[in-house]
């Protein structure tokens, strides 16, 4: 149904404007409370004994999906956005306190993510030098957090990164490029420095060696 809308709109310019209009006040990224109300509920899909905190900022929309897993926690003042892209939370899963996630993103089950994470796959525009940023179109690349991943507190993870299983990012990094699973980054921007090893079951230092590999 959803994406049968979305084909419609898609459509004619027109229809889409007066739309969002009817979703969303103008110039803001947060629904209407009636839309909060008598729309989400019936359209996104809560697990569960899954629990979204009172003072949690649900930046959510009916044209794109929102999904949060059995037994996962979305803490207070977080700001959970899927206006360009899905969100999806896994079972289990922890959404620290303040955090901000900005789809379209993909976290798996049994993931903590500490206090005053940002994760963003959303980029603006800024190429045409005769329009202020914030009327330019806007970019989006996938973020994917693979299952038993801790984001340390202050970490950033910017568009098109993928985090790999049981991958650890420590606190206060800016993660620009894949995380390898099973290793430990650290830095602005963050840079390799542990990964397991599977043969003496120890995590190991790594000397001067990127983050850049991509994950498989």
């Amino acid at each position: 149904m959803i994406e049968g809308i979305k084909r419609y709109l898609k459509k004619s310019e027109s229809t889409k404007r007066i739309a969002l209009y009817l979703l969303m006040p103008r110039n803001q990224a947060r629904p209407r409370w009636w839309v909060s109300i008598f729309v989400n509920p019936f359209v996104h899909k809560t697990g569960r004994r899954a629990v979204i905190r009172r003072s949690t900022r649900m930046d959510v929309l009916p044209f794109n999906s929102f999904r949060l897993g059995d037994d996962a926690t979305i803490e207070d003042f977080a700001i959970i956005n899927n206006g360009v892209g899905e969100v999806s939370i896994g079972n289990r899963t922890m959404i620290g306190i303040s955090s901000v996630l900005i789809g379209p993103l993909q976290i798996g089950n049994d993931v903590m993510l500490a206090q005053h994470v940002v994760i963003s796959a959303l980029n603006h525009g800024y190429a045409d030098v005769t329009l202020p940023i914030s009327l330019q179109p806007v970019t989006t690349k996938p973020v994917v957090i693979e299952d038993e991943a801790w984001i340390g507190a202050n970490a950033v993870i910017t568009a098109g990164v993928r985090v790999g299983k049981h991958a650890v990012v420590a606190a206060g990094s800016v993660v620009t490029k894949d995380v390898l699973p099973y290793s430990i980054v650290a830095g602005n921007p963050a840079r390799l420095i542990k990964k397991y090893n599977a043969l003496t079951g120890a995590w190991e230092s790594v000397a001067k060696e990127p983050a850049s590999v991509a994950v498989s």
